[in-house]
């Protein structure tokens, strides 16, 4: 797990660095620290976000591991398993 402002000292060596994590296949999902949602790194709602919320993931296990539930935009599968697994069974 990295936390986008823990990258560099500057906004250029962020950047740099992420780009290099990406490129080498360590990063491969992003989320929001805050509201504990994860999803791809091409996500609508995740570029949109703030970087001090932005955290990295190498993989959904590492996210799922440490409590974040999927994207309800770029994860929807996933988002609506989880979401059904949750609903109670109620029996009449």
């Amino acid at each position: 797990m990295w936390y986008h402002i823990s990258l560099g000292n500057t906004k250029f060596s962020r950047k740099r660095k992420l780009n290099a994590l990406i490129k080498s296949g360590v990063i491969t999902f992003g989320g929001n620290r805050r509201l504990k949602i994860y999803g791809t790194l091409d996500c609508k709602s995740g570029i949109r976000m703030k970087s001090e919320n932005r955290i990295f993931f190498s993989s959904k296990e590492e996210a799922q591991k440490l409590k974040y539930r999927p994207c309800g935009n770029c994860l929807r599968q996933e988002y609506l398993q989880m979401k059904n697994d949750e609903l109670p069974i109620v029996r009449l």
